[in-house]
């Protein structure tokens, strides 16, 4: 599947910054903006988290384009 649509690896961004990397980060000493690390940790993978989401849905509109123009059939949305 992943051959076919590579774009969705970045999925697997979330899962590791979520569920993988908690217990290396899991530290209260070094503070980063007045926060512990763990917290300033999970701040940051929240934010990312759609970004993340993003970059695999435009993978997939690219990859629909693509499949369209080859097959060469359009939706009309290239004349709006």
């Amino acid at each position: 599947m992943f051959r076919q649509r590579p774009h969705l690896l970045w999925l697997l961004i979330p899962f590791v910054l979520f569920l993988v990397a908690p217990p290396w980060v899991n530290r209260v000493d070094p503070l980063v903006l007045g926060l512990p690390f763990l917290a300033f940790w999970l701040l940051a993978s929240t934010l990312l988290t759609p970004v993340a989401v993003w970059l695999a849905y435009r993978g997939d509109q690219r990859l629909l384009r693509r499949r369209e123009a080859a097959a060469g059939t359009g939706t009309g949305a290239e004349a709006r």
